[in-house]
């Protein structure tokens, strides 16, 4: 599809991001875009072998596109399918910049207002198949499921992961695709080398607490099992 029909299917939406990203939002968040850009340049980042150096925010919470678009630079693309959960309203999250870039795949997210809102604003991307959108609450007994139901592929170029909650334990449960990339939020409040993850709870839903979802440490040894590394963290961890 040309870039210039899709950034008509999706202008709409861009046109309505006022309802959520108020300018008050916007102002509020200038000191933390200058610190991470701050922090970005600084000499302690310049590794060329690094990732910090590269990132930047388009529609990711932090500085996360640049980080991913620069992880495929280096690796390449293969069929440009991205799956994603817990996306929120879907104007803020890690794969949207890559819908603009042409990629298609699947958004799933437990909030109905969320996905209604979804539906309305991405509704002529949604109707030409390049993006699929579930409305479920995720959990190990149905997340095969839900994925193979709107992807046919067995492998994807990206899974990216926020659920504050049973974030491992759901990509521990995939069976149905391999994904060469995952982006995942971990629990910072436990620092390396504490190895924390939370027990299974197929109810759990945060209730902002400490005791969520799984540290840096746990995700690196144990997805190290399923053939993955770590090869970097955003700024704001």
């Amino acid at each position: 599809m040309p870039l210039q029909r899709l950034q008509k299917l999706i202008k709409p939406i861009i046109q309505d991001i006022g309802y959520e990203l108020t300018i008050r939002n916007r102002i509020k968040q200038i000191p933390i875009i200058q610190e991470i850009e701050r922090l970005r340049t600084s000499e302690r980042y310049q590794n060329p072998q690094g990732l910090i150096a590269f990132g930047s925010k388009v529609y990711s919470q932090s500085d996360e596109d640049g980080i991913i678009r620069e992880i495929f630079n280096r690796i390449g693309v293969t069929n440009q399918i991205f799956v994603e959960f817990g996306i929120g309203n879907g104007l803020e999250n890690n794969t949207l910049a890559l819908l603009f870039d042409h990629w298609q795949g699947l958004w799933i997210d437990a909030s109905s207002s969320s996905v209604n809102k979804i539906r309305k604003y991405f509704h002529k991307v949604i109707e030409n198949g390049q993006l699929k959108i579930v409305e479920s609450f995720i959990t190990k007994e149905n997340i095969n499921e839900l994925i193979s139901a709107n992807i046919d592929a067995d492998e994807i170029d990206i899974l990216s992961v926020d659920i504050d909650g049973n974030d491992y334990h759901i990509i521990d449960s995939i069976t149905c695709i391999s994904p060469r990339v995952i982006v995942v939020e971990y629990n910072a409040k436990f620092t390396p080398p504490i190895l924390y993850c939370m027990d299974y709870d197929a109810t759990h839903r945060w209730e902002k607490d400490d005791c969520f979802g799984a540290s840096l440490k746990f995700f690196e040894v144990n997805l190290d099992k399923k053939g993955y590394y770590l090869v970097g963290c955003n700024l704001s961890g």
